[in-house]
């Protein structure tokens, strides 16, 4: 079973018309889904057949229930508490494409006192970066990834935010990656480059650091081995690539937590990433 712990939010999604018209009107379609980096890499994995536990904190509210529900109804095995007001974001899509994302993550940071019963079954722990950014999620977040190396559980962490990364520094942000002990490591072209060579699987103890590119190759670093790019699927009529980063991992992870080839493993990735990239952008 992959385990991933962080966010469960409510995406309010705006697909704006044209440019915002301040202190006025601007016309644009507004929807409602289920969102959350940790919520997406879990909900992608069963969808592709796989078992998987999503753990986090949501309000105590009908948005909280709905969400859980939504994770249930995709088979997931949803351990979560109940406290606070369910976080939200606000997802301006611009003419042309462009993501502009207002965050207001509320309960999923107030997550806290780990339990060991989360690990029980699994064969891998995600952590999103989102979820070493604010306490008490944090310090809960690096518990469960210290009990998950004990026990023999691989970890993996993704850095998932170029603007999070600067934000707290980004040798900051990568000594807490580092802390976790990852055995695979993602990020995306813009990650990666914020990191620079603090990303390199010498400086994670040999863990496999995975850079994805969107429709590009991604490309998988090994220690003392040659990186190696792996082609994406080509695929027609794409308008929305919500989710496909977390898609890719979740293929690749329980591929790798299977077979513990990397190569195959993004080949993995990269099939549970068009099954939802077709799936959102019809």
């Amino acid at each position: 079973m992959l385990g991933a712990i962080g966010d469960l939010v409510e995406d309010v999604v705006v697909r704006l018309d044209g440019a915002i018209n301040i202190a006025s009107d601007t016309r644009a379609e507004v929807t409602r889904r289920r969102g959350g980096s940790a919520a997406n890499v879990v909900a992608a994995a069963c969808r592709n057949g796989d078992r998987a536990r999503f753990i986090g904190q949501i309000g105590d509210d009908v948005t909280g229930e709905w969400l859980a529900a939504h994770l249930h109804a995709l088979g997931a095995d949803v351990m979560v508490r109940r406290s606070g007001r369910t976080g939200t974001v606000v997802v301006l899509v611009h003419p042309g494409g462009e993501r502009t994302m207002l965050s207001d993550r509320a309960a999923c940071a107030e997550l806290s006192d780990p339990d060991a019963a989360w690990l029980e079954g699994l064969a891998v722990l995600h952590v999103p970066y989102y979820s070493l950014t604010a306490e008490p999620l944090a310090g809960t977040t690096t518990t469960l990834a210290a009990w998950a190396a004990e026990r023999g559980i691989p970890v993996s962490v993704d850095a998932s935010s170029a603007a999070l990364l600067e934000a707290h520094g980004v040798g900051v942000a990568a000594a807490r990656m580092r802390a976790l002990r990852p055995s695979v490591v993602f990020a995306n072209e813009l990650e990666a480059a914020t990191l620079g060579t603090r990303l390199a699987p010498d400086e994670f103890d040999g863990a496999t650091v995975v850079v994805k590119r969107g429709a590009g190759p991604v490309t998988v670093h090994r220690h003392g081995l040659a990186a190696v790019d792996v082609p994406a699927l080509r695929l027609d009529g794409v308008r929305d690539t919500t989710g496909a980063g977390d898609a890719f991992a979740a293929g690749f992870l329980t591929a790798f937590a299977t077979h513990r080839d990397a190569i195959e493993a993004a080949h993995a990735g990269h099939r549970v990433a068009a099954d939802e990239v077709r799936r959102a952008s019809a």
